[in-house]
């Protein structure tokens, strides 16, 4: 027999690149061309894309070199986080006016739970709608939107019809939906997994459906019960108005390439120092402590070690840290290392999410 849950109406929000978009709002000569938002340096990121340099492949996180070869007429923008901070404050007012259960993700993005909300309106699709209609007249940017029962399905719709568009998926669509969608496009499904699955043959969502919970533990670990879960449109997660600080970092990237791990730890004392700080402004200390370290042909290794006692001081953090740097041997010169602390002693113990039966899908809710 299948349990009937308690579905909620959420809506996840987001801002169509939106850092290039503020820029491109302020200086009116930056309409309808192509811009990168930070990556100008020789060793620079970039952290937005226009719309119009994404034509071109340009994407967020890739190097400013690499965005300059795709689009060689590619305009630089520097980052003014004090302007997008401002913005964002903008948005995130119009949400407040609809509910206050809102989950900010980060500047451009958020989960708002409108099951009931300050209008009572009953359509969390006309809420979304409304939303993004004063956003655009209150800052004159775009947003797209995703509206679902859960916070998985929403952030996936969100997608669908961007930009400057939304998608609802309905209690009764969203097994359908999930079954043909494929996985690499399921949130919280990296490269990595995603090739995974696919060599285990798990290519959509009804491939996925269809493996056993114990195949899926044997393969993924604890993160076996996730996708058992959620492939059945079960997400439990709550919008959470605080969220809790999950983790506190410090990294740097190198204006040269450095091989020598000698020089290598002369850096990380730096960054050590600086995790230290972090943890020491927020009041917090943790268990986790993992090294990121980026080669200078871009792949990414990180290492990890979670110890029996809470750590918040540059010297224990730094220890932990030489073990993990001559854990093996580097593969390639270093172009960035960063050290970061999880499993803060902010965090309450969670409770284990048993796999249950899919939605009732026979459970009619006005979207």
């Amino acid at each position: 027999m299948q349990e009937k849950l308690h579905l909620r109406k959420i809506i996840h929000v987001d801002m169509d690149a939106f850092y290039a978009s503020v820029e491109q709002l302020d200086n009116p000569e930056l309409r309808e061309k192509p811009i990168a938002v930070g990556g100008k340096s020789a060793r620079g990121v970039v952290s937005a894309a226009s719309y119009e340099a994404r034509k071109y492949g340009v994407r967020s996180a890739m190097s400013g070199a690499m965005a300059r070869k795709l689009c060689p007429e590619l305009i630089f923008v520097k980052t003014n986080f004090d302007r997008y901070k401002e913005v964002s404050k903008q948005i995130r007012n119009i949400f407040f006016e609809y509910t206050d259960l809102v989950e900010p993700l980060s500047l451009d993005e958020a989960y708002l739970d409108v099951t009931e909300n300050k209008k009572g309106n009953p359509s969390a699709t006309m809420i979304a709608t409304e939303i993004r209609q004063k956003i655009k007249e209150k800052t004159g940017l775009n947003a797209s939107a995703g509206i679902s029962v859960n916070k998985f399905v929403a952030k996936i719709a969100s997608d669908i019809n961007k930009p400057n568009g939304q998608k609802t998926i309905g209690p009764e669509e969203v097994i359908p939906f999930l079954e043909i969608l494929d996985v690499k496009k399921f949130y919280g499904v990296g490269k990595v997994t995603k090739e995974k699955m696919y060599r285990l043959g798990i290519f959509t969502g009804k491939d996925l459906k269809e493996k056993p919970l114990e195949f899926l533990h044997l393969h993924f670990g604890k993160s076996g019960d996730f996708y058992y879960n959620v492939v059945r449109g079960i997400h439990n997660s709550t919008v959470k108005p605080s969220r809790t600080q999950k983790s506190l970092a410090a990294e740097h990237t190198f204006s040269e390439n450095i091989s020598s791990e000698i020089f290598m730890m002369e850096r990380l004392k730096e960054i050590a120092t600086e995790v230290e700080n972090r943890l020491k402004r927020s009041k917090l200390a943790g268990k986790t402590v993992t090294l990121k370290i980026k080669y200078s042909d871009f792949s990414l290794q990180t290492r990890s070690k979670t110890l029996p006692l809470f750590i918040a001081s540059k010297e224990l953090i730094l220890e932990i840290v030489k073990d993990l740097l001559f854990q093996e041997k580097m593969k390639e010169s270093v172009r960035l290392l960063g050290i970061s602390i999880s499993n803060l002693n902010n965090e309450t113990p969670k409770k284990k999410v048993v796999a249950r039966e899919s939605i009732d899908v026979q459970l009619k809710l006005e979207f």
